[in-house]
């Protein structure tokens, strides 16, 4: 059976590659064509476009890729006809796959969409949940989820959290401080400067920069090598350098989860453009932003956004964890266990692989 894909971040790329490789061990004769990235090529994936070309941050960025995207839209239909597939995965990047959900249902009969993760349309306005009734399977990853949908008269799939499968508590860690700034152009450039004040402020904490790649330091005007206390490493997995830090300075993301699902603490930073920001601003309808945190219903990562985002704010929120750390050991231990489940992936699989 031939499937198309689609996604267009590295959160999503690596839950597809997740899914891919589960689906992979069941069923040797299932093939993947479409738009992935490095994880999902290595599971297997054809990658007839890398999601490095999709790449949007904010409102305005997206309206100048506009004509771009769309474009790419209709070549990917014609794929699909070409090679005959009549089953889709879209996977998340609900501004891409929704409309790209549309232009499948109008132009190729009988396809068949599976939305796994779907848009959070139970943040944007839940206006946007009309537009999931042409998906054919509905897949969720997070309880709260099957609740919003039932709320509309719409069946869900859920198994439980996919990087419950992934990622497992690292209880013995060392004293260093880890800055993940995003794997974003936008995200590094605003965000990396206000970790390296935080740096510079704290000589006596030592920190570890992980970085998506070591080339996107090149889209900073910045001397690293002044910072004593400050080690850069694009090299090692995340649990690895989750195994030498303390606690976390992360931006706004998957990554929040992954750093609960390993145990380690922190604090969620974010920046955007003005614009975005206003729009969010006044489209969001939750009180938090990362995931852990709407786990719980209550902020267990201090989420420090847009003006809020500054070295003061950080470093008192560092200073935070560091007097209460058992407290928030115990709150991750929550929120580990209100996702929990087992073999979820391979749960997931089957379903993708029987369909209708």
């Amino acid at each position: 059976m031939k499937y198309f894909v689609s996604t267009g971040e590295i959160s999503g790329d690596l839950h597809l590659s997740y899914l891919v490789n589960a689906m992979n061990k069941i069923d040797n004769n299932a093939s993947f064509f479409g738009v992935a990235g490095k994880h999902s090529k290595e599971a297997g994936v054809t990658v007839i476009q890398d999601i490095d070309e999709l790449a949007v941050m904010g409102f305005w960025e997206a309206l100048k890729k506009y004509k771009f995207l769309k474009k790419k839209l209709y070549e990917y239909i014609e794929f699909i006809k070409k090679e005959g597939i009549k089953k889709v995965i879209l996977v998340d990047y609900g501004g891409f796959n929704l409309k790209f959900m549309e232009l499948l249902k109008k132009n190729i009969e009988d396809i068949e969409i599976y939305y796994y993760i779907p848009p959070k349309v139970w943040v944007w306005g839940e206006k946007r949940v009309e537009k999931l009734r042409h998906v054919d399977h509905i897949v969720v990853i997070f309880p709260w989820e099957v609740d919003f949908y039932k709320k509309h008269g719409i069946d869900v799939i859920y198994y439980g959290n996919p990087f419950l499968d992934i990622y497992k508590r690292i209880d013995n860690r060392e004293e260093k401080i880890l800055l993940l700034p995003g794997s974003r152009k936008k995200e590094v450039q605003k965000l990396l400067p206000i970790m390296l004040e935080v740096v510079e402020k704290s000589v006596n904490e030592n920190f570890i920069l992980k970085l998506a790649k070591s080339e996107h330091l090149k889209w900073m005007d910045l001397d690293i090598s002044k910072y004593k206390n400050l080690e850069i490493i694009d090299d090692l997995s995340l649990k690895d350098v989750v195994k030498q830090s303390k606690y976390a300075i992360a931006a706004s993301g998957t990554v929040i989860l992954e750093l609960a699902l390993l145990g380690l603490p922190g604090v969620v930073i974010y920046k955007i453009d003005k614009l975005s920001g206003f729009i969010g601003k006044h489209i969001l309808k939750l009180k938090y932003v990362s995931l852990p945190n709407l786990a719980l219903d209550r902020e267990v990562y201090k989420e420090l956004l847009q003006g809020d985002c500054n070295r003061d704010n950080i470093l008192d929120a560092i200073q935070n964890i560091e007097n209460n750390r058992e407290y928030f050991e115990k709150q991750i231990g929550e929120i580990i266990e209100k996702l929990g489940g087992n073999n979820i992936i391979e749960k997931y699989a089957k379903f993708f692989l029987k369909g209708k």
